[in-house]
């Protein structure tokens, strides 16, 4: 049961309902080169406007540094919103807060969507500012938080608005929440975890909690890196955080307590530097010349990885396996990426991924659609992944006491 209120909670028609979004789209120019954000939240829009409510919606997009900047204006995702809600009444507001916003809102009529401008325009959004935060509040009669990768944060429209409205969560906010507590809080097991990237320091936390949940965790990336020099293997002069040692020894004792088994590559791909075309070799772990850098698991690693997920029936997978940025260094994130949506489509298991590399490295692997969710946050998801409390969601539990 879900101790939040959703969209079921309420009835929608003839009221202001400000939802906040994230439509922070990756852009080239003033072109969208990725609309995923926008088309996820639109099922909480259209259904909010089909019921009648007077739909506003709320965003950050990108980093304005508090003032204007023509570049990061809503306003350039307006052909974009206006072409996913054809059939719908949506308009563009010159401001979030004041006035004229006022004045755009009181002409709205019963299915009306009011796209209102970037909210980081102001620094009261991201300082939490509670006198900014009663400004948006007085737009609406109801708020609804469909942005869980901003959750994470303590600004005014995601914190301190659902503080002040009746508050709810949104269709994709509901969707995120409980996919992910499918996968750690009430997963089918045996669970693995895949969590990759550059630095152990990054996500520590996170490897701390994971121990202490999964089965399994296979660890990859330049992270892994660490975790063979702590075992005392050669790793010649590649990526590693080897003043952290003694912190993953204590991660790999806190595993063998709660019975938690961490696998590491036994073979890798090196090179002599990180590069396009360079001249590589693939070893056995054990063999790694003290002038060659690791930079991705090899054939071997892949399918000891494979069999020991095989095992699984849920997934959760974070960073990518090692610089899949560069070719052939994406081998072993791309394969494991195949296996595990395979698996996916045709063996039933459960399978979790976010963080923007991560979505990035399943999208070259083609296969973003096989998974059973792909969280769209990045910050929140890892946040989550650590056991944290995320400040937009405790707020909508409060309203729910």
């Amino acid at each position: 049961m879900n101790n939040y209120r959703t969209l079921d909670d309420f009835s929608p028609k003839g009221k202001r309902v400000l939802v906040r979004v994230d439509l922070n789209v990756p852009m080239q120019g003033k072109r969208i080169t990725d609309k995923n954000r926008i088309l996820k939240v639109l099922p909480t829009i259209t259904r909010l406007s089909k019921a009648g409510a007077k739909v506003i919606i709320l965003s950050h997009f990108g980093r304005p540094n508090s003032q204007y900047n023509d570049d990061l204006s809503l306003k350039h995702l307006m052909p974009t919103m206006q072409d996913a809600l054809k059939g719908f009444n949506i308009s563009f507001s010159n401001d979030c807060i004041g006035t004229l916003v006022h004045s755009d809102v009181d002409m709205m009529k019963e299915g009306d969507i009011l796209l209102l401008e970037n909210l980081r325009f102001h620094a009261g959004e991201e300082l939490n500012d509670p006198c900014f935060s009663k400004k948006l509040s007085d737009l609406g009669d109801i708020f609804v938080n469909d942005a869980f990768s901003v959750s994470h944060r303590a600004h005014s429209s995601i914190s301190s608005l659902a503080h002040l409205l009746p508050s709810y969560a949104g269709i994709l906010l509901q969707s995120e929440l409980e996919s992910l507590a499918r996968a750690l809080e009430t997963p089918q097991r045996p669970l693995g975890a895949i969590v990759g990237g550059a630095k152990v320091s990054t996500k520590l936390k996170l490897l701390e909690n994971l121990v202490k949940k999964v089965d399994l965790l296979i660890i990859g990336g330049g992270m892994a890196n660490t975790f063979l020099y702590a075992r005392g293997i050669g790793i010649g002069k590649s990526l590693a955080e080897r003043d952290l040692a003694e912190t993953v020894k204590n991660i790999e004792k806190a595993a063998g307590i709660s019975g938690c088994k961490i696998v590491l590559q036994s073979d890798a791909v090196v090179a002599d530097e990180l590069k396009q075309d360079p001249k590589i070799e693939t070893l056995p772990i054990t063999s790694v010349p003290s002038d060659s850098m690791i930079l991705d698991a090899g054939p071997a690693s892949i399918a000891e990885f494979s069999e020991q997920l095989s095992k699984c029936k849920t997934i959760i997978w974070n960073g990518p396996l090692g610089a899949f940025e560069i070719s052939p260094f994406h081998e072993a994130t791309v394969s494991l990426a195949k296996f595990v949506g395979y698996s996916t489509k045709k063996k039933g298991l459960t399978s979790v991924a976010g963080g923007g590399d991560t979505v990035a490295a399943l999208t070259q692997a083609g296969v973003e659609e096989e998974f059973s969710y792909l969280s769209t946050a990045g910050g929140a998801f890892l946040e989550w992944l650590e056991g944290k409390e995320l400040p937009g969601i405790i707020a909508l539990k409060v309203q729910n006491k």
